[in-house]
């Protein structure tokens, strides 16, 4: 399938919850220094629901700190440190994403990655995973003059990509996910796949559509085929 399939003009993912499985190498670099403090290691699984969060995330459930805590500057610079060492070891593409790339450059729609995370790490990630030089474009917490929620890292994503806000979709795993493309004027997906992190639940975020696996991002799309493993 080589002419346009879909009426969309490009699709954005949220990165760590949504594109790839990141809490194997963040959860494992929170990890490493609580071994440092003389902590026990924490199972992956309380540290998912965290993931998208980043730091702030991993250190209130790592260490019960918050932002101004004394200690929270050193130790979240000891995990990111950490992390920076192992960025892609353990990550890996969601069951069905790779399936779902081909076919979204297939039908001729771009493609590219919307997160918080910073761009130090957003791009190695990229690397390893093997996407970054297939993305459209690829947007970073630091990229923009404010990070999600807020719209302006969404429309800098379409401004790069050449498309208009309005003809995208934008998925991710999170409510900030919804709130910044709503902001935008993007049409809203929210995965149950993914991490979900804290909070409200998924049904009351006021996304435009829920899924459970990329298959059904592919049927939104007009571009199912039988690559797409369910």
């Amino acid at each position: 399938m080589t002419e346009r399939a879909s009426a969309w003009e490009a699709v954005f993912f949220d990165l760590d919850g949504t594109l790839a499985d990141t809490a194997p190498d963040l959860g494992g670099a929170l990890n490493r220094v609580r071994a440092e403090e003389s902590q026990a290691p924490l199972d992956l699984d309380a540290l998912r629901r965290v993931t998208s969060h980043g730091v702030r995330g991993l250190l209130r459930v790592g260490f019960d700190l918050n932002p101004g805590d004394a200690n929270y500057a050193e130790l979240g610079a000891r995990v990111l440190a950490h992390y920076g060492q192992s960025l892609c070891v353990g990550t890996r593409l969601f069951d069905g994403i790779h399936e779902l790339l081909e076919l979204i450059e297939s039908a001729g729609i771009r493609w590219g990655v919307v997160t918080n995370k910073a761009a130090r790490f957003t791009v190695p990630v990229m690397r390893g995973l093997g996407l970054l030089h297939r993305a459209a474009s690829i947007v970073s917490g630091d990229s923009a003059p404010r990070a999600k929620p807020a719209a302006a890292p969404l429309l800098l994503a379409s401004a790069v990509a050449g498309v208009q806000a309005s003809r995208c979709l934008y998925i991710g795993d999170d409510l900030r996910d919804i709130q910044a493309g709503r902001a935008c004027g993007m049409t809203t997906v929210a995965v149950r796949y993914g991490y979900l992190g804290e909070g409200p639940p998924i049904e009351d975020w006021g996304a435009d559509h829920l899924v459970d696996h990329p298959r059904q991002i592919a049927q939104l799309l007009g571009i199912d085929d039988a690559r797409m493993s369910t």
